[in-house]
């Protein structure tokens, strides 16, 4: 799963998809119900955790960027990962998915790695126009497709 950058709450906590309004996290565990995990209680540390037992992990497109608040589109200058050192550092990677358009945009690179890739809504709260249940529709399909169901 490939983020943009970590918005300015994120940031501060030391935490992915920290904002209490971000969808991310409730997503997953919509996704996987029958998983013990609780994302309102558990420590960030169990969330990475039991997001890898998923087989699902996590990155962003920007190593580093110029940004006032967190909206995507105030990004500037950034400074992209080594998407294409990926599947080197990552050699069981089957599938690549974009949460949200700015990531998005990365797609033609982390294609040339030759494996299949997938644009998500965005889980942030900026993405007002897609209800959860939408959002959760999108992502269980993609990750039905990635064969992590």
């Amino acid at each position: 799963m490939l983020g943009s950058f970590p918005g300015a709450t994120s940031l501060a906590s030391q935490q992915y998809y920290a904002h209490p309004q971000n969808a991310f996290w409730k997503i997953l565990q919509a996704i996987w119900p029958d998983s013990p995990y609780d994302a309102r209680a558990d420590s960030y540390q169990n969330h990475i955790g039991w997001m890898l037992s998923k087989g699902l992990g996590l990155w962003d497109v920007y190593a580093s960027c110029e940004r006032l608040g967190s909206l995507d589109s105030a990004i500037q200058q950034p400074q992209a990962n080594d998407l294409i050192g990926l599947m080197q550092r990552c050699p069981q990677l089957q599938v690549i998915a974009h949460n949200g358009g700015e990531s998005f945009k990365h797609a033609r690179l982390t294609r040339s790695l030759g494996l299949p890739v997938y644009r998500l809504p965005s889980t942030s709260p900026a993405n007002a126009s897609w209800s959860f249940e939408r959002k959760l529709a999108a992502w269980r399909e993609v990750v039905g497709l990635a064969g992590l169901l």
